[in-house]
């Protein structure tokens, strides 16, 4: 701004005192004035700046700059009127802030305008809801438009097309592609129920435990949308599904969990309560849901469960069936029919459609038993029930079974099967005790299939002699006995402790702590530097006693047989109890006869473990593959392979002397290797003397490079078991027998086969195996011992197993007797017999 009354410019002060001088310092480049700035008329051309009227040299003026902020003077002259608003050319002071429109706005160091905290908020409030609108129309407007395009585009199935669907034959295929049979379901010919026809009772237990805002929701809830969220987020349990998504989902035959599944399935859910009434939608979702036992809809599952029409169904009945629709494939389960049903009743009584005293009285209804009869001859059940839980486990579970038109290729081999039942059968001729039960499986170690399967009868009398469902015996756990005793030593040599060449105490009668551990008899007797090899083959249950409780301990043992591929609950249905028991195999340890089967089977395949499995592929009906069987190997025993299939070898070693110590035989060019077991029963006050000599389960687990077996011989629980002529059973009698006649079958014609040679483990670490003792006489003698145990423990009492029959005392203790097992969990101080083989 100028304040000279001739008109200077800044810089151009015609009297230097009325200003401060600067002080000494570079010179400073003078600031050009803006164009227009401080003009006057002069003689020139009107409106020519000053500087445009010095000559042709002169005639472009200055690049325009800036202009630099006056600086503010100590003082100045009073300003003139001349020099304001009465002459048009207001002046600014030196202390006025410039102004933007003339000057630009102020910038910061990155060259952005400094905004006011007025312009800060309006420029924040205006993106908020520039954002606001974004979301509205990405979560409202868009999806709106979609849902309506949606809800246009799609049909509601009918019941009746939806049962044309559910009801399709499942066929199985053996190994070699042959069919095996076929499975049809039983609500293949159901009748389609009206509503009138479906008692209101049935209707309310339904609608109070799947869907309790039935009555008022348009087909899907959001508070049971926001729970299954919920749920989700948290890995809890429940989903959100109402009535009618359940049924579109069922109708479709589509349960991907994706976006786009259930954004059709909503849509189909709405239309489907705008277009029918709520009469009509739970009655399409009765006639169509599964409950179980191979039954779609109502009517077949009151048939199935009840054998009764559907319209005669009471509070209770409806009630199981109710609960069923979430766990269907677990229906045969009392402990879980019992708590779904618990769970209906008391959401019935919460919706109000029970009364609490009604609710009180009501008892549980048991559902008729199953016989399976349309089964017998064509496929097994035990087989076809464990493809259905194998099945189930890896996406095609129980309410879909029948509804793909699958075609299921198994791993059994129909030679391996028959041959399995053939053993069985000449096993059990002569065998006149009623109690006797047996199973047997077979797999392969090279594959982890299972080969062949039984399971025992599939249709036995029930109590009023009326025809029933079998129950699984190879599903069924028991005690191993001293089946168990390969673990022991895996353990120990995983432990790096020793191995085979190991000298351990074998003398009978060994004090540990307060409790005594007898060997079974003279023939299970070693010396006192008796090798672990040698323990093996005598079965000496003081050896390996000492190996699990002072060296081992029981926890790595219980590993050891899980590392094998014995699968405990919740994963399996075998226990492994981690107390001094395991050991022996007895107490609250028990394994089932294809977990047996399975974990044997890792040693034949050289330490490498592969699941146990029954199916190789499933295709749907255009021949779509729908599932294929995983074949994963893994070293079992150690995480280097060479390893794991050293221990695999020193077990195998140790169990090629069991064989002929037990009086079995090889195949015929074949090696093999295996391990007897027996159960010792529990006397009880009232039972004849001769219930003190005898044994409740027995068991051979052995195998081949190329296959596994395991057979059981046993009681349905503690009981006395008799075989030919009134005598004690042991592993080595009836269970040995079977498996020997089983693998000679199979394995007829093939060609011969080794194990592969590993280096010893243990004691010197020589290549050499203690060589295999001779077998015993005949001689059945009756010696007893007590059963191991580590103190008071309930059910423990029970767990006694012993093996083989011993041989006369007459052989001294040194000399090669019949193998016998001791067992444990029994009361300690009785005398004389083993309690596994």
């Amino acid at each position: 701004m100028n304040d000279d009354p001739h008109g200077g410019w800044p810089g151009q002060d015609p009297d230097p005192a009325r200003r401060p001088q600067r002080p000494a310092g570079p010179p400073r480049r003078p600031a050009g004035p803006p164009p227009g700035y401080g003009q006057r008329p002069g003689p020139g051309p009107q409106g020519q700046a000053p500087w445009q009227r010095q000559g042709p040299s002169q005639q472009q003026p200055p690049p325009p700059r800036r202009p630099q902020r006056p600086p503010v003077a100590p003082q100045h002259e009073p300003d003139l009127i001349t020099h304001h608003e009465h002459n048009g050319t207001a002046d600014r002071g030196y202390d006025e802030p410039y102004d933007d429109e003339q000057y630009g706005p102020e910038t910061d160091e990155n060259g952005k305008p400094i905004l006011t905290p007025a312009q800060r908020k309006k420029r924040r409030w205006r993106r908020i809801r520039r954002v606001l609108l974004a979301l509205f129309c990405l979560f409202v407007v868009i999806p709106a438009i979609a849902f309506v395009i949606t809800y246009f585009a799609v049909d509601v199935p009918s019941p009746q097309s939806v049962a044309a669907t559910q009801g399709q034959a499942v066929t199985y295929y053996y190994a070699d592609n042959t069919e095996m049979g076929k499975d049809v379901p039983k609500g293949g010919n159901r009748h389609i129920l009206t509503p009138e026809q479906i008692p209101d009772i049935v209707k309310k237990a339904v609608i109070a435990t799947e869907d309790a805002s039935f009555e008022t929701n348009s087909g899907f809830d959001i508070g049971g949308i926001l729970r299954a969220v919920y749920n989700q987020v948290t890995a809890g349990k429940g989903g959100g599904s109402t009535i009618s998504q359940q049924y579109i989902k069922v109708a479709s035959g589509d349960d991907e969990s994706s976006l786009a599944r259930k954004w059709t399935e909503l849509a189909k859910s709405f239309k489907m309560n705008q277009t029918y009434e709520k009469k009509d939608i739970i009655s399409a979702y009765l006639n169509i849901i599964y409950f179980g036992r191979g039954a779609y809809g109502i009517e077949s599952a009151a048939q199935s469960f009840f054998g009764k029409p559907a319209g005669e169904l009471n509070a209770s009945e409806a009630a199981l069936l109710a609960g069923l629709i979430q766990q269907p494939g677990r229906s045969e389960n009392p402990k879980v029919a019992n708590e779904r049903w618990t769970v209906a009743l008391n959401r019935m009584v919460q919706n109000g459609f029970l009364s609490a005293a009604d609710r009180a009285n009501l008892q549980f209804p048991t559902p008729i038993p199953q016989t399976d009869k349309e089964q017998a001859g064509v496929v097994n059940p035990f087989i076809r029930d464990k493809v259905k839980d194998e099945l189930a486990a890896n996406g095609i579970t129980a309410d879909v079974y029948y509804r793909g038109g699958y075609k299921v290729y198994t791993t059994i081999d129909p030679k391996a099967q028959a041959a399995a039942e053939q053993a069985v059968a000449d096993g059990m001729k002569g065998q006149t005790d009623e109690n006797l039960l047996n199973a047997l499986v077979a797999i392969d170690p090279k594959t982890g299939g299972v080969k062949a399967y039984y399971g025992g009868p599939s249709i036995v009398k029930g109590p009023n002699g009326q025809d029933q469902k079998g129950r699984d015996w190879a599903n069924t756990p028991q005690n191993p006995g001293s089946s168990m005793k390969p673990f022991d030593l895996t353990a120990y040599m995983q432990l790096g402790k020793g191995g085979i060449n190991s000298t351990f105490d074998g003398s009978n009668n060994r004090q540990f702590g307060k409790q005594t551990i007898r060997n079974a008899g003279p023939g299970s007797t070693c010396s006192q530097q008796c090798t672990v090899s040698e323990a093996m083959q005598r079965s000496a249950n003081t050896v390996f006693y000492d190996m699990v409780v002072n060296v081992t301990k029981p926890g790595p043992v219980a590993q050891a047989a899980k590392d094998a591929g014995v699968k405990p609950a919740p994963d399996g249905t075998s226990e492994l109890f981690a107390d001094n028991n395991i050991a022996l195999g007895g107490g609250k340890t028990v394994i089932t006869p294809e977990d047996m089967a399975a974990a044997y089977a890792t040693f034949a395949g050289d330490g490498q473990r592969r699941d146990k499995h029954f199916i190789v592929k499933v295709t749907n009906s255009q021949d779509e593959a729908a599932y294929s069987a995983p074949e994963e190997a893994k070293p079992a025993f150690a995480d280097d392979s060479d390893k794991s299939k050293q221990i695999a070898g020193n077990v195998t070693e140790s169990l090629k002397g069991v064989i002929p110590f037990s009086k079995l035989k090889c195949p015929n060019n074949h090696e093999c290797a295996g391990k007897t077991g027996t159960q010792q029963h529990t006397y009880r006050q009232g039972e004849p003397a001769s219930a003190k000599d005898a044994n409740s389960q027995t068991w051979m687990v052995g195998y081949t490079p190329s296959i596994s077996a395991a057979v059981w011989v046993g009681g349905d629980g503690d009981k006395a078991l008799k075989g030919k002529n009134g005598k004690s059973i042991f592993g080595s009698t009836i269970a040995g027998p079977i498996w020997q006649k089983f693998l000679s079958l199979y394995l007829n014609g093939k060609p011969g086969e080794r194990f592969d040679k590993v280096k010893i483990i243990g004691g010197d670490d020589s290549n050499t195996v203690p060589s295999t003792q001779t077998p015993p006489d005949d001689d059945e003698g009756s010696t007893e011992t007590g059963t191991p145990s580590t103190g008071p423990s309930t059910g423990s009492s029970s767990s006694r197993n012993e093996e083989d029959p011993p041989s006369s005392s007459k052989n001294p203790p040194s000399s090669s007797e019949n193998n016998e097992e001791g067992g444990n969990g029994g009361p300690p101080g009785r005398g004389g017999r083993g309690d596994t083989e």
